[in-house]
């Protein structure tokens, strides 16, 4: 009996602890997982042509550390998010049924 009245309460503790996690995931999820609205696009434009003119230049030497590395993060994360929609869509981890 004081095994299942520990587990009960471990669980009771658990779901109380994980409301607001839960609730901050949400948030963020509806925040950073929406696809990009039409007035959105002069601000991707000038960023693709910001990310040309400085690989044509060498200004991307002038990064810092700290730029070079959230920039190198900013490129696993979309590549990770694109592998996990090929995975997505195909429904399988390798390879497409035949």
């Amino acid at each position: 009996m004081a095994a299942r009245e520990a587990t009960l309460k471990l669980w009771k503790l658990t779901v109380a602890n994980s409301k607001e996690l839960i609730r901050k995931t949400v948030y963020y999820g509806k925040v950073e997982l929406v696809p990009p609205k039409p007035t959105d696009f002069p601000a991707i434009k000038s960023g693709f042509q910001n990310l040309i003119s400085s690989a044509k230049t060498g200004k991307y030497r002038e990064l810092t550390v700290r730029e070079a590395w959230l920039n190198t993060l900013v490129a696993i994360e979309i590549w990770c998010w694109f592998y996990i929609g090929e995975c997505i869509g195909k429904r399988h981890i390798i390879g497409y049924k035949a």
